[in-house]
Order: C-alpha cells, then sequence, then structure tokens
C-alpha cells in the first residue's frame, strides 16, 4: 500500500506539497496562561449557535449518528482483502523520525481511491461519515466544494484509510483527496484538534466569490479594516509566511507572534476576532469547533492569539494580501488567498 509522498497540485505549479507535519515541529513550550475565560466562553456559546443557524432550516430533527460510531459499523463490514488495502496499523509510517501516516497532512488520495476499495453500501457510509464531521448542509457543501471535490472531481478519486483497530481500541479515520485532509478518532490523539493536523483550499481565486472559502477571508479582513493605523503597521507582516512544516513551527520564547495581538484590540475589534474564529470554524462539527475552544483557553485564552496580514513582495497581482495568520502557542491557522487557497491547520494542548 503506497500514496502519492509528493502529491501534486495541478492549479500551482510552484507550490510544494507539505510533508507529514511532525507533533514536535508544531508543538513548543506553550505560553503564561492568562486570563481570557469570559470572551473565550461568548465565542464557545456563539459556535454552536452558528452551527445551528447554518444548518437547512428545513432539515428534519433526529438525532445524529457521530462519525466515530460510523467509523466502527464501516469497519465491521469490511472484508479480510478491504482490509488488507484500506487498514492500517496505528504507528504505520513512524520510526526514524518520520511520524505515523495518520498525522499527515495530504493533498491527494492516501491508499487506493475509495472507488477501487469500497463498494456501493460501504461508499454511502463514507460518504455519511464525512458529513458527520460537518455543520449540517452548509459544511458539506464547502468541505465537498459544492461536491466537486475540487481537483478530484469525485467522491470516489478520494482516499478513506482507517488506522488501528476501531473495534478495540485506539484509531483514526483519515479522509484525504485534492485539497482536503480531514479525520476523526474518538480522541486518540489527546489534546488534538480535529485529531491532528488538517488541511483545506479551494482552485478558484480566494477573493473570488466563485471560492468556498471566500466567507472566510471576507471576516478576517474585516478586522484588518477596523484597524486603526498603528494596529495596521503591526498587523502588517513583510514576506510569506509559507505552507511547510518548517514555516509551521510555534514561536518559542521569548520569540514574539507576528501580528497584532488580541490584547492590543479595543473591545469592538476583539468581537470581530471572535467572529472571525467562529466564522473558519463554522464548517464543522459542533464537537470539534467545542475542542477548539477548550484548548484555546488551556493556552491561555483569546489573550494569546495574534492576527498577521502578509504582503508578498515577489508576487505582482495587486492584492493586498496572499496570506493572513492566526497563531499562539499551540495555535496555528495558516490561510494562503492566493492564487487560490491552501489552509493549514494545527491546534494542540499538548506538548510533544
Amino acid at each position: 500500500m503506497s500514496e502519492n509522498v509528493i502529491p501534486n497540485c495541478p492549479e500551482c505549479e510552484a507550490f510544494e506539497t507539505p510533508p507529514m507535519v511532525h507533533r514536535r515541529a508544531f508543538i513548543r513550550m506553550l505560553g503564561e496562561r492568562t486570563a481570557g475565560v469570559a470572551a473565550l466562553g461568548a465565542l464557545a456559546g456563539s459556535a454552536a449557535t452558528l452551527r445551528a443557524d447554518t444548518a437547512k432550516k428545513d432539515t428534519p430533527a433526529k438525532p445524529a449518528t457521530p462519525a466515530e460510531s460510523l467509523v466502527k459499523e464501516l469497519f465491521a463490514d469490511m472484508s479480510a482483502e478491504q482490509k488488507q488495502k484500506a487498514v492500517r496499523a496505528w504507528d504505520d509510517g513512524s520510526g526514524k523520525g518520520r511520524i505515523p501516516t495518520r498525522m499527515g497532512m495530504y493533498n491527494s488520495a492516501v491508499g487506493p481511491a475509495i472507488g477501487k476499495v469500497y463498494n456501493k453500501q460501504q461508499t454511502e457510509l463514507i460518504d455519511r461519515i464525512v458529513k458527520a464531521l460537518c455543520s449540517g448542509d452548509d459544511g458539506f457543501r464547502q468541505i465537498s466544494r459544492k461536491g466537486t471535490w475540487d481537483g478530484s472531481h469525485a467522491f470516489d478519486n478520494c482516499g478513506a484509510t482507517i488506522f488501528g483497530d476501531p473495534s478495540k481500541g485506539q484509531f483514526a479515520f483519515l479522509f484525504t483527496g485534492h485539497h482536503l485532509t480531514i479525520r476523526c478518532d474518538g480522541n486518540s490523539e489527546p489534546g488534538a484538534a480535529f485529531g491532528g493536523p488538517m488541511y483545506y483550499g479551494h482552485s478558484p481565486n480566494g477573493y473570488s466569490d466563485k471560492n468556498v472559502f471566500n466567507f472566510q477571508t471576507k471576516s478576517v479582513l474585516a478586522v484588518f479594516d477596523a484597524l486603526n493605523e498603528d494596529q495596521r503597521k503591526k498587523a502588517i507582516v513583510a514576506g510569506s509566511p509559507g505552507e511547510q512544516a518548517g514555516s509551521l513551527k510555534y514561536k518559542k520564547p521569548p520569540e514574539k507572534n507576528p501580528g497584532v495581538a488580541y490584547t492590543e484590540l479595543t473591545s469592538d475589534q476583539q468581537q470581530l476576532v471572535e467572529k472571525a474564529m467562529r466564522t473558519i470554524l463554522s464548517p464543522y462539527r459542533k464537537e470539534d469547533a467545542e475542542e477548539v475552544m477548550q484548548i484555546i483557553k488551556a493556552i491561555g485564552g483569546m489573550e494569546k492569539i495574534h492576527l498577521a496580514f502578509y504582503e508578498d513582495s515577489k508576487m505582482a497581482d495587486g492584492q493586498r494580501w496572499h496570506f493572513w495568520r492566526l497563531e499562539g502557542p499551540g495555535f496555528v491557522w495558516n490561510f494562503r488567498v492566493l492564487p487560490h487557497v491552501h489552509t493549514f491547520v494545527y491546534i494542540s494542548s499538548k506538548l510533544a
């Protein structure tokens, strides 16, 4: 069983797909804990409200089956031959300084495509698993890029791989495709939001209404538009944060995070940051959004978060920002707007 170790992004020739990201490269010493519970509590409560609002009004109310339960159902229905193709050991790929395959970020299917492994009934079950990881129909529309799966062009061309044994203990379900890495693991990976590093994107220009994540950029740009001159000087960072593992490392004290700090903002501006946080979390299920909130609280609250906008002088397209980035101890949300959206996320309260 092999996967494309350096998957290709067809719309961006200069892009080098990120390697599997090592937890030790991401997590560094957490900063000194501070208050911030009040703002965080309001944010957590609003996240649930947002998900309720984004769901279809005419969707019948019924108990949702957790994604993890559906993964166990899928595993139990797989034949020995299917498991040989699509089930891997929990620590697959680890050793000699490498992280397990389950903890990577990928830009194409890991292992064989769904259509080459699973039967129709199992494929429908995988579809239910992915939908269970999203916040209703709107969330699924964004994650699936309006059902196109972006460069994958079809759900059957994506990958669905299970690590470990869901019937006995720790496990992870990894769903991968073009511009997409999402997972669930029943908290088998303690302290890691979304079960580990996450990657999402979409091929259209990030400023275009055709990009399904354009609403996220608009929400973050609203924060910049509300900044005064001095705050903008701090928020603007020259160059590019990059997209590889090395550029996504958390800063080690006394290094400072780039951009303007949440604590340097007015109350109204802080509310806009909190709104942006809710917005970028809105495609995902309530459980994952709440875990992010809990981790933010554990790392010191919103007071530890910085927001940066990157001016890339090497680009000649005339656009203001090619990247925006939310960053704090144990928290990186790195969003590339141009030439199309690539977003790398890793949030964890656990020291490595």
